[in-house]
C-alpha cells in the first residue's frame, strides 16, 4: 500500500530537501499531490511517444525517481506490442531502490538503471530523453551544459520532454502564482504548516527559472524547434525537436 506523506508534518527539523529513505519512502504519493495535472503531464509523454516512437528505440529517464514514468511507457509500448529500451539515471540510490521494486513488480526486463549525476553521464544516441522535475535541482549555473549534451546525444528527429516548476518575471504575478498554488496543494490535504516548512526546505535547492529563459537555454544548447507546450500556473511542460 502507497505510504502517505507526513514528512513536513511528522519531522518538524527536516532540514534541507534531499531524496534520502524518508522522501523515497511517500515519493509517490508526494508528488501526486503536489504537482499539478501530473498524470496528465504523462498522458502528453505518451502521446509524443506515439508520434516519434522507432522501433526499439533508446528512451532515456533522467531523474528517474521511483520508475512511474518507465512503468507508464513500457505499459503504453507494450499494449500496442511495441518495445524500448529504458535508461534510468537518479542520484539518488534511496530512489532508485524504489525504482528497482518497481521496475520488478512490472516485469520491465529493458531498463537500465544508473545511480551517478547526470553530468558524469556518457549519453547514447537515443530517440527521446526525459526530464520531469528534475533540472530545477541542478545548479543553475551547469544546466546549460546538461542541456548540450541532450542535445547532441539525441537522434536527428528526436525529441527531449522537461517538465520543471517555473517563475514569473513579476513579483506580483509570481507571488499570486505561489498562493494558487499553495491552494491546490491545500486541497490535496496539506496544512499550512506542512506547506510553509517544505517551502523552507527547499528554498535555494529547487531553484525554477522563467518560461522565457527556459526557452533559451533550450534554443542555446540547439533545439531550435522547442516550445512551451503545456502550463498550469507556475508549472510547465516544454518539447525540443532535433
Amino acid at each position: 500500500m502507497e505510504k502517505k506523506d507526513k514528512i513536513f508534518l511528522d519531522h518538524p527539523r527536516f532540514h534541507k530537501f534531499v531524496f534520502n529513505d524518508q522522501v523515497a519512502s511517500v515519493f509517490d504519493d508526494m508528488v501526486a499531490r503536489s504537482i499539478p495535472f501530473y498524470d496528465e503531464i504523462h498522458a502528453i509523454i505518451l502521446d509524443l511517444i506515439d508520434k516519434f516512437y522507432v522501433k526499439n528505440c533508446l528512451i532515456y529517464d533522467l531523474g528517474c525517481s521511483t520508475g512511474t514514468t518507465i512503468s507508464l511507457i513500457n505499459s503504453h509500448l507494450k499494449n500496442q506490442k511495441k518495445s524500448a529500451h529504458f535508461i534510468g539515471i537518479d542520484n539518488s540510490p534511496s530512489m532508485l531502490l524504489k525504482c528497482q521494486e518497481k521496475m520488478k513488480k512490472n516485469k520491465i526486463k529493458t531498463a537500465t538503471l544508473t545511480c551517478d549525476d547526470i553530468l558524469n553521464i556518457n549519453f547514447q544516441p537515443s530517440q527521446i530523453i526525459i526530464m520531469n522535475y528534475t533540472l530545477q535541482f541542478i545548479d543553475p549555473k551547469k544546466r546549460q551544459l546538461i542541456l548540450r549534451r541532450i542535445y547532441q546525444a539525441l537522434q536527428p528527429g528526436g525529441i527531449f520532454i522537461l517538465s520543471e516548476k517555473i517563475k514569473s518575471e513579476g513579483l506580483v504575478i509570481n507571488n499570486l502564482l505561489i498562493d494558487l498554488y499553495h491552494d491546490f496543494k491545500k486541497r490535496n490535504g496539506y496544512s499550512d504548516l506542512e506547506i510553509a516548512r517544505k517551502r523552507d526546505a527547499l528554498e535555494n535547492v529547487l531553484i525554477p527559472l522563467e518560461s522565457k529563459k527556459q526557452l533559451k537555454l533550450l534554443q542555446k544548447s540547439g533545439f531550435k524547434k522547442s516550445e512551451e507546450i503545456f502550463r498550469w500556473y507556475n508549472f510547465a511542460c516544454f518539447i525540443g525537436i532535433k
